[in-house]
């Protein structure tokens, strides 16, 4: 029997497919793959500081380029090496979501080697906001090669602001005059000026200060009267936690590091170690240029040419920005500091990386697996300075934790929980800290600084409920004061001088991760530890398997080649192999389609 026009008979042939369709194009929209190529490299004819050093670029480029990315994109990146020593980068804040494999730290991956390649694959599950990207091995983040990630939302959730006129990335941090190799060779000789090493002054995008008779250039920010503009600030240097305001004008916090934030106006921010924000700023002055001043913690500078200087340009200015550097909170009120630490609330309601809103998940009435209690302090080993975790100062094998879980469950590498977690050594020592974390457990990790200056901390694959700050020793009672009903939830938190800050994680995530201090050289000789969080169950769902092209080292080198001429270093692969991989998802996608159709008309007679 003939069908009539407009049947529901028709429908199951041309809803179903079509019904896949807008699926496979939504998830399509949603979660592309982004494929970088990054030639790392050594120039030194930058000076960014007015003298002659080695400088890291990415592409030619200090800082290194923009990741610029969606929620749920899959981001290739192919890393040349073209220095003559190992390179590592890690992802600041990337959760690697069941993925430590791309984690781009000692513990996880054995290192790029000079004139060679290696890419990364990695998606950013779940997650949106402002992160940084840095070398993490031998030192050589303070010789640049950082940058700045965004991660945006997938258009079906709604940004909690109106949307900016603009975005910039602010990236502040403090910078030495002093090579990064002549740096690492005295903190890793025995001499006990290894402690006493500061930065020379601090740098905006790589630029020194506005005003700086040999500075080359200086960063500016172009904004039109009466316009609102998304400030994205990271904080990539290696000491100094930084406070960071724009003269004349208020600044909206709205997030950080992931998580949306309550909105609070501020004059100035705060903005430690490794650590980043989002503001709103409106251009709603009189028309001229303003200074952007970043300055240090805990620390008297009187040479201004040593601040982080920039400017605010309104577009019709011409009139250059005047009158005293605007200075902001006395930089040793370490109480004002904590009380704007203890405003930066979550925003309960709000989606970010997904529709429900971040408050549906929370630590209101979690129940504790593990709580770590963590002392950072100093120790001579063996003749040398050294920063230790509960009196021990992590020694760095050869072969990459992870790797010898993957092969040797460890063994001959590590030792899992040698060290206790929640009581100091009484003799200082070097060692393997390999942490257990119960899976899908919550642990509470309190970190002590017995220094007298600012610390940061990091956990590498997980956001943290940041519950609570509080002054000399953390004990039970201490948790009476907890923030449990709207903490932020970040990846990194800075921990005051003979003071503690505590948080919460929730252990879902498998694999092997770094804890870590930021501050570049209390890691670089011995502040940091990994949590292995480990499932048995060897599906992938639960955790994903080695790479593809997984590098081997250590005790699993590969047999070194017979010695012969040097080869040439690694050409760049060319653009058009780059589109035909993304061009080949879109082909699959299209066979799926046809596929489907083929069989809906074959289960409906048509």
């Amino acid at each position: 029997m003939a069908l009539k026009s407009g049947s529901d008979r028709r429908c199951p042939w041309l809803i179903l497919p079509a019904t896949l369709l807008i699926v496979l194009l939504a998830y399509g929209a949603h979660a592309e793959d982004i494929f970088l190529q990054w030639d790392v490299a050594v120039d030194t004819n930058i000076r960014p500081a007015s003298v002659d050093q080695p400088v890291i670029t990415i592409n030619g480029k200090f800082p290194g380029p923009l990741i610029n990315a969606t929620t749920n994109d899959i981001v290739h990146v192919n890393v040349f090496n073209h220095m003559d020593e190992e390179l590592l980068i890690t992802w600041n804040g990337i959760q690697q979501r069941l993925n430590s494999w791309q984690d781009g730290v000692s513990g996880t991956n054995c290192p790029i080697q000079p004139f060679t390649n290696w890419t990364y694959v990695f998606q950013l599950k779940d997650q949106i906001g402002t992160f940084s990207y840095f070398p993490s091995i031998n030192f050589l983040k303070a010789g640049g090669g950082f940058g700045p990630i965004q991660i945006h939302n997938r258009p079906v959730v709604q940004v909690p602001y109106l949307k900016p006129e603009a975005e910039f990335d602010l990236l502040i941090g403090d910078w030495y005059e002093t090579s990064y190799k002549d740096l690492r060779s005295i903190l890793s000789s025995k001499q006990m000026a290894a402690y006493n090493s500061t930065p020379d002054k601090i740098l905006m995008n790589g630029k020194g200060s506005y005003g700086d008779p040999l500075t080359k250039a200086y960063e500016s920010f172009t904004v039109t009267p009466g316009k609102t503009y998304l400030i994205r600030i990271s904080n990539v240097g290696s000491a100094w936690s930084l406070n960071f305001l724009i003269q004349n004008h208020r600044m909206v916090l709205v997030e950080t590091e992931g998580s949306y934030t309550n909105e609070i106006t501020l004059d100035s921010l705060d903005v430690h170690v490794g650590q980043s924000y989002s503001v709103l700023v409106t251009a709603d002055q009189a028309t001229s240029d303003y200074y952007m001043v970043a300055t240090p913690k805990l620390l008297k500078i009187t040479n201004m040419t040593k601040f982080g200087i920039g400017v605010l340009h309104y577009d019709s200015s011409t009139t250059a920005a005047s009158g005293p550097l605007p200075i902001g909170p006395d930089p040793f009120d370490i109480e004002l500091s904590i009380n704007q630490a203890n405003s930066i609330r979550w925003n309960l309601t709000t989606g970010a990386a997904r529709p429900n809103p971040q408050g549906s998940f929370n630590v209101h009435n979690v129940t504790l697996s593990q709580t770590f209690i963590l002392s950072a302090s100093t120790a001579e080993i063996d003749g040398a300075p050294k920063f230790t975790v509960n009196n021990v100062s992590y020694l760095t094998p050869d072969t990459p934790l992870k790797l010898a879980d993957h092969l040797v469950n460890g063994s001959g590498v590590y030792k899992l929980d040698e060290f206790s977690t929640n009581s100091t050594n009484v003799k200082p020592e070097r060692g393997v800290f390999v942490a257990s974390g119960i899976h899908k457990g919550w642990i509470e990790l309190v970190f002590h600084n017995d220094l007298e200056v600012m610390d940061s901390w990091h956990l590498d694959g997980f956001g943290f409920f940041v519950v609570g700050y509080g002054r000399g020793k953390w004990s039970a009672k201490s948790r009476s004061t907890y923030n449990l009903y709207d903490p932020v939830v970040r990846s990194t938190v800075q921990v005051y001088p003979r003071r503690w800050s505590a948080v919460y994680a929730y252990l879902d995530n498998t694999g092997m991760w770094n804890l870590r201090s930021q501050h570049l050289k209390n890691w670089y000789l011995g502040e940091e530890l990994y949590v292995r969080v480990y499932d048995a169950d060897p599906n992938p769902v639960k955790e994903k398997p080695s790479p593809n092209n997984i590098l081997l080292c250590g005790k699993f080198a590969p047999p070194t080649p017979p010695s012969g001429p040097s080869a040439p270093p690694p050409k760049p692969s060319s653009a058009p192999s780059l589109q035909i991989t993304a061009a080949g998802s879109h082909i699959a996608i299209i066979c799926i389609i046809a596929t489907f159709i083929q069989i809906s008309r074959g289960s409906f007679n048509f």
